[in-house]
């Protein structure tokens, strides 16, 4: 399930809009609306992306478009149980040669 969207979309529109629309610098649209300048690149890059003038981004219309899933990683190479152990190639010796020795 996707996070809570801090921002409407009726204001995300606008602001991309105004982006768009006017010549002045991001930073200075994102301070007068008061959001932060990344997010308003953000907004931008995903909205030309939806439109299809920009390429190598995901539009938010592709099916199948999941978000992070945090928790436990996903173990994908299982070993076989039945399967002889690897070979030790360096050799290694772990017995000692006599009781409580380090």
């Amino acid at each position: 399930m996707a996070a809570p969207r801090k921002y409407p979309d009726e204001f995300r529109g606008r602001a991309v809009r105004e982006v768009r629309s006017t010549d002045r610098p991001i930073a200075h649209i994102a301070k007068d609306l008061g959001n932060r300048k990344e997010a308003l690149r953000g907004w931008v890059r995903q909205a030309e992306a939806d439109h299809g003038e920009r390429d190598g981004r995901l539009t938010a219309a592709e099916p199948g478009l999941e978000g992070v899933i945090r928790g436990q990683q996903r173990r994908t190479t299982v070993p076989e149980p039945s399967a002889p152990p690897p070979p030790d190639l360096v050799d290694r010796d772990f017995t000692a040669s006599r009781p409580d020795q380090l």
